[in-house]
């Protein structure tokens, strides 16, 4: 008599199982969230770098390649992750090195991307060279393996038909066919060719897009039977505004370039755009590089910067932004998390300034001021989220973090711009005051981000200061550029 409650919940327990194969909960376990605007690591918790990179899916596998550097920029390594979510990578192997071949021992290789022969059975690996010097080599150069995350054997460098080739991609289409798309004429026009039916050459010249307009950062995908082509403008390590275009054929007729996202796509470059098909749909989800030479930083220190795309109608696109995004790759479901902006200028009510690094500084300790509003990049914070009801607020010009120095819980203290880390005298909550304002506090004293004495001057400068409420410690935000 005693063990028939037990017993009971033993029934109630697996009837509830039952119910659970039933109605699956699977799709919900699945969902994962992408932080935007920061590095990645892999399982083992080193940085991930498949910069410049593109996605091929091999069984229940998402295969990531891109650009892995040496600290002078110059080629190391092309690296390969695997996922199954999107989120955790595993890292596999350094498919590419300085050893594979005496042509690569000082190089240059950017954008790396893979493409399957089903007919050859070989995995080919298409990239663009140059000579680790200059940029005056222009040439695409492949490679091959048996396997996706093998040893890529290299078949040497070229450019295809005689034209020099930078910034390009692969595209493989759902008959077989497939295409380079590279930027030619010192970036002026975008050639479309046709590659050989084994993808280790170029075949002909199928289209030349928009000539004179300079384009680069080139993303080809297809979506119910129209294609779209990502490309960003010729602007060196500094984003830019991207443009995509629509055809119903590769051979065109292309469409003329339309803008996408911001003025500086949210502080990215294109690199890749990837199908996640699921069991209820297929999402879109743009892959960019936050390049860290926009800052002066070395290109293993980019961060990346993942969106989905939405489409309001079979021919057109829009791209906007979101500090996180949830992906769940069993269903194909891919969502914006959160709201904000990719970068905002902060206002002090009191005088309508802009929270300002002078002279554009990209040394650590620099004091920060309020200057006049001018959309200099030094006037740009990137509101990080930390997930903790704080936030990091980095200036883009310099990539470093609003700071007070040294912890002081001292009223008056100058608020500096530093190297970010895990300090609590770099993370601020931001509380909404009304009126389109909000509160700054530092975690670390609890005190204000408030301008010296309430001045209107410009050049005076930022500090902390207990709370008022005052109108020099209320600051708006306003998306930048």
């Amino acid at each position: 008599m005693r063990r028939a409650p037990r017993a009971r919940q033993l029934a109630a327990a697996l009837a509830g199982l039952v119910l659970l194969l039933a109605f699956p909960t699977a799709a919900r376990a699945a969902t994962v969230t992408v932080t935007n605007g920061v590095q990645f690591t892999d399982t083992s918790g080193n940085p991930l770098h498949a910069h410049g990179g593109g996605m091929i899916k091999v069984g229940s596998y998402y295969y990531w390649f891109g650009e892995n550097r040496n600290d002078n920029n110059t080629f190391r390594y092309v690296s390969v992750y695997r996922s199954t979510d999107l989120r955790n990578w595993e890292f596999r192997n350094n498919v590419l090195t300085q050893s594979s071949a005496a042509e690569l021992n000082v190089s240059n290789i950017e954008r790396p991307k893979v493409i399957y022969n089903s007919s050859t059975g070989q995995y080919v690996l298409w990239m663009h060279w140059e000579n680790g010097s200059d940029y005056g080599q222009a040439r695409v150069a492949v490679a091959t393996s048996s396997t996706v995350d093998g040893n890529y054997t290299y078949r040497g460098s070229f450019r295809p038909l005689g034209y020099d080739s930078r910034d390009m991609t692969v595209f493989r289409d759902d008959d077989g066919s497939a295409y380079l798309i590279s930027s030619t004429r010192v970036n002026a026009d975008l050639n479309i060719y046709r590659l050989t039916s084994d993808y280790l050459g170029v075949a002909s010249l199928v289209h030349t897009l928009w000539p004179g307009n300079y384009r680069e950062a080139p993303a080809m995908f297809k979506r119910n039977g129209v294609y779209f082509l990502f490309t960003s403008g010729a602007t060196g390590w500094a984003p830019n505004q991207a443009r995509y275009a629509t055809a119903s054929s590769i051979a065109g007729t292309w469409t003329s370039p339309t803008n996408v996202g911001n003025s500086i796509t949210y502080g990215s470059q294109s690199a890749y755009v990837l199908p996640v098909q699921g069991t209820s749909t297929t999402s879109y989800l743009y892959l960019g590089d936050r390049w860290a030479g926009a800052w002066s930083g070395k290109a293993n220190d980019s961060k990346y910067v993942w969106l989905p795309l939405s489409f309001p109608s079979n021919t057109s696109l829009s791209m906007s932004w979101y500090p996180r995004v949830n992906i769940d790759t069993a269903t194909g479901v891919v969502s914006g998390n959160g709201s904000g902006n990719a970068y905002e200028t902060l206002r002090p009510r009191h005088s309508g300034q802009c929270l300002d690094v002078p002279n554009q500084s990209t040394a650590d300790g620099s004091e920060v001021a309020q200057y006049g509003c001018n959309g200099g990049a030094n006037q740009h914070w990137q509101p990080l989220d930390l997930g903790t009801g704080y936030h990091q607020l980095i200036a883009r010009h310099s990539n470093k973090c609003l700071t007070v120095p040294s912890s002081s819980t001292a009223d008056g203290v100058r608020v500096t711009q530093q190297t970010c880390g895990s300090g609590t005298n770099q993370q601020w909550q931001i509380t909404d005051v009304g009126s389109g304002y909000w509160r700054l506090t530092a975690r670390h004293s609890g005190k204000c981000l408030d301008i010296v004495s309430g001045s209107t001057t410009a050049g005076a400068r930022a500090i902390q200061y207990a709370c008022s409420g005052g109108t020099n410690q209320q600051w708006q935000r306003t998306g930048a550029p």
